[in-house]
């Protein structure tokens, strides 16, 4: 492979690494406004949200969501855990009916996977899993915050999660779907270890 062959491909590599890398802004914050209820929500795909899918949910798609809080939580702790789980289940759920369902971990490496997200969709469909969560009273210690950047990701690609903060200290975690496949628990870990660019010892 000569120089320009190379030069070629790294740019292309780098163009296409951008492009997935900011999210398209109006379609990102109507989705992190939107209301939401189970009977109707939006779900950001595809990179950067250049993909949008209305979906609902039935009763019995939504109880299995809700076993996840039966019991409810004691404690914060606990609580950020099943929310975790929730956001999983509800990634599984979701995935069969947006062809999401095959989304891998991170998204370098796997842009030519069908229902492919990047972190701008992941973030705003965990905020979308928040509110409806919140909103059907499961969700109790924390309350949800703004979705939050770091820059350093990757060489400078910036990544973005989801947030929330504990309602008694006060404490911002970061809640990201983004480090494994689709239908996975979400991480949740104090946002400022977030920031400091951590990722899981298994991700590649």
């Amino acid at each position: 492979m000569n120089c320009l062959t190379l030069r070629y491909c790294f740019s292309a590599y780098l163009l296409l690494h951008f492009s997935v890398s900011f999210a398209d802004s109006e379609a990102m914050n109507r989705i992190l406004k939107q209301q939401v209820d189970i009977s109707g929500f939006d779900i950001c795909h595809s990179g950067g949200c250049a993909d949008v899918s209305h979906v609902a949910l039935s009763q019995d798609e939504w109880q299995k969501v809700a076993d996840e809080f039966d019991p409810l939580p004691e404690d914060a702790a606990d609580e950020r855990s099943r929310i975790a789980n929730a956001i999983g289940t509800l990634e599984s759920i979701v995935g069969e009916k947006t062809g999401t369902g095959n989304d891998l971990a991170g998204t370098f490496g796997a842009f030519s996977t069908p229902g492919q997200m990047d972190c701008n969709d992941e973030a705003s469909n965990s905020t979308t899993y928040i509110k409806l969560l919140t909103k059907a009273g499961l969700i109790r210690f924390h309350e949800l915050r703004d979705t939050k950047v770091r820059s350093f990701f990757f060489n400078g690609w910036p990544h973005t999660t989801a947030s929330i903060a504990d309602k008694q200290t006060g404490e911002l975690f970061a809640v990201d779907s983004w480090f494994y496949d689709n239908g996975t628990p979400a991480v949740i870990i104090p946002l400022e270890q977030w920031k400091s660019g951590w990722k899981p010892a298994d991700f590649h």
